[in-house]
């Protein structure tokens, strides 16, 4: 396993979670000392898995428009409403890391939007801006997997390049489950984009019989 450097748990609460169709759950809400990348970073906390299993988890990055505004222009707010519900049922962890923008940040995530207001996809659009595509790096969410005390897991996600980091950084994925697919007339072109460009696991056929071809 690769010397991460440790991180430690500075604070655990119970939270109860109310979301706006109605669902509640209780969560444990976990905050840590020691990330590599020194952000504010937070595991929720849900359910318990069974004995003998792997816990469920989510590497859920933050998104203000979708998460709390409800934007129909990605998926990531039904992507965590999904999430949370199904790792209570099974047991386990979502984490909740600060990469607003694929880790490019709010503003520069907005400025991208205009580019893609002109045509450009998610992808283009940060390069136009001189960004990454994809700026995340997961070394703290295997930090806090460690903290927590998992070391295997199976990994709630449609992105595959998740499940490479973890294992390079010595975290045991054993199986990569896809999330829903949650698609709006705002999103679509938006979600071929990851799976022609990052071989997200969603069905490609379908987004382009919605008229994205």
């Amino acid at each position: 396993m690769p010397d991460l450097p440790a991180a430690t748990q500075r604070s655990r609460v119970r939270v109860p979670l109310r979301f706006g169709d109605g669902y509640r759950v209780d969560a444990e809400l976990v905050t840590f000392h020691g990330l590599a990348d020194g952000q504010e970073h937070l595991a929720v906390v849900l359910g318990d898995p069974a004995p003998g299993t792997a816990p469920l988890v989510r590497l859920h990055s933050e998104c203000l428009t979708g998460d709390v505004f409800g934007s129909a222009r990605c998926d990531c707010g039904p992507q965590l409403r999904e999430a949370v519900e199904r790792i209570a049922e099974r047991g386990g962890v979502l984490l909740y890391l600060r990469q607003e923008g694929r880790g490019i940040g709010l503003y520069n995530k907005l400025d991208a939007y205009a580019l893609q207001d002109q045509g450009l996809d998610t992808y283009a659009a940060n390069t136009a801006l001189g960004l990454p595509e994809d700026a995340r790096d997961y070394t703290a969410a295997a930090q806090m997997l460690q903290a927590l005390g998992i070391s295997e897991l199976d990994l709630l996600s449609n992105n595959p390049d998740k499940a490479g980091q973890l294992r390079d950084l010595g975290i045991d994925v054993r199986d990569r489950i896809p999330t829903g697919v949650f698609t709006t007339a705002h999103n679509v072109r938006y979600l071929r984009a990851k799976v022609l460009q990052t071989q997200h696991t969603l069905p490609l056929a379908e987004l382009t019989e919605l008229g994205v071809g």
